[in-house]
């Protein structure tokens, strides 16, 4: 048994899933796609890994999701009548369990995830339209999946407050991580296929109306679905606050890659001048730079006001040009022209992008593994 939460319930975990058994009555709120929605007379609830190796398609065994998802509870020993589970490519060695408690109220969170390939922003361009075309192949590649349990009772309302609480912890965790977007320039708030499951005790003599943030519920619930998710995707893929100190990492989601920058190397160039390897070494002896990591932050944040309306196109131009010229200092970068000059909505984007890869191919190109000294004395490492 790999844990026995505060309800009583027992969590197994074999056969790549974690199985929760119900020792009480139980109120369930999921996004199963069987049995799913609010249910009272659930005996279990299950997560389960999918993944059926490194490079394999993930393949269903049933003509829809939720039949197969019907064949695994059985698979796992389960009533599936009574069962409700969801699924991922996630290894279950990787669950983070964290629990929060405050007088006679906890809340556990345990959580798979990853949002390396799958990661989204709410309002991506959609990948099908469920009305005109059949999708029972669910990709399950990047997913953060959530089982919650609260150990009093809840009131069916608040139970589906408690989802949108949890979710938001989700999202407050990636933010955090500036976890980008796979499909487009945004930040992610979830996967394009998370699921989640929350539990509460039925038998419970006590019985919460609200778990909002207001409420020490869902103070409880932030805490620990925010700490569980950063966990989770920490195990999973390495993704964490080291991780994205870099200056690739925060601006890769507008386009600029270390493919991306040789491939305009190449073309600037000509001819290439150093080997692409050499290349690579040089953008990484540059890449963790704390102050260029730094510098590059506020740009991408410009980057992002602009494209949410919150600056007009001359405020951000002034504010790059000065971001830059730091960058250059930074970089001992010693003569570079920046263009901001016109201001046509259509290419102001990609202007402050182009500038942005200028100024980086400039550094990269002066690096090499003797000069590793910038302005100021500090080291590039």
């Amino acid at each position: 048994m790999l844990l026995r939460t505060d309800l009583g319930d027992e969590v197994h975990r074999y056969q790549k899933s974690l199985v929760m058994l119900f020792k009480g009555k139980r109120r369930v709120l999921s996004t199963s796609p069987y049995n799913g929605g609010y249910q009272e007379g659930l005996t279990a609830v299950f997560n389960h890994d999918c993944n059926p190796g490194a490079g394999m398609a993930a393949k269903i065994k049933a003509p829809t999701y939720a039949e197969h998802m019907e064949m695994i509870a059985a698979e796992l020993g389960l009533e599936p009548a009574t069962t409700a589970g969801i699924s991922t490519a996630a290894s279950m060695d990787n669950v983070s369990i964290i629990s929060e408690r405050h007088d006679k109220l906890s809340v556990t969170a345990l959580v798979t995830g990853g949002v390396e390939v799958n990661g989204g922003r709410v309002g991506d361009p959609a990948s099908y339209e469920e009305l005109k075309e059949k999708h029972d192949d669910k990709e399950l590649s990047g997913t953060i999946n959530i089982i919650m349990t609260v150990n009093v009772d809840l009131t069916p309302g608040a139970l589906t407050r408690a989802l949108v609480t949890c979710t938001e912890a989700k999202t407050a965790a990636l933010q955090e991580l500036m976890a980008p977007s796979r499909y487009s320039s945004g930040l992610a708030t979830g996967s394009g296929t998370d699921g989640t499951i929350l539990v509460c005790n039925a038998d419970s003599p006590y019985q919460l109306t609200y778990a909002g943030k207001h409420s020490k519920l869902g103070e409880l619930i932030g805490k620990a679905v925010k700490a569980a998710v950063k966990e989770a995707l920490y195990k999973q893929t390495g993704l964490s606050p080291q991780r994205q100190c870099s200056v690739i990492e925060r601006i890769e989601r507008y386009g600029i890659t270390p493919e991306s920058l040789w491939k305009k190397y190449v073309l600037l160039a000509q001819e290439a001048k150093i080997s692409k390897p050499a290349f690579i070494h040089n953008l990484e002896l540059l890449d963790k730079h704390p102050l260029l990591v730094s510098y590059t932050s506020l740009y991408v944040h410009l980057l992002d006001q602009y494209a949410w309306g919150l600056l007009e196109e001359e405020e951000i131009a002034a504010t790059a040009l000065s971001i830059l010229q730091e960058i250059k200092k930074i970089a001992q970068v010693k003569t570079l022209e920046t263009n901001f000059t016109d201001h046509d909505p259509a290419t102001f984007q990609t202007r402050l992008l182009d500038n942005f890869a200028a100024v980086l191919l400039a550094a990269v190109k002066q690096t090499d593994d003797s000069a590793n000294s910038v302005d100021g004395g500090a080291e590039i490492v």
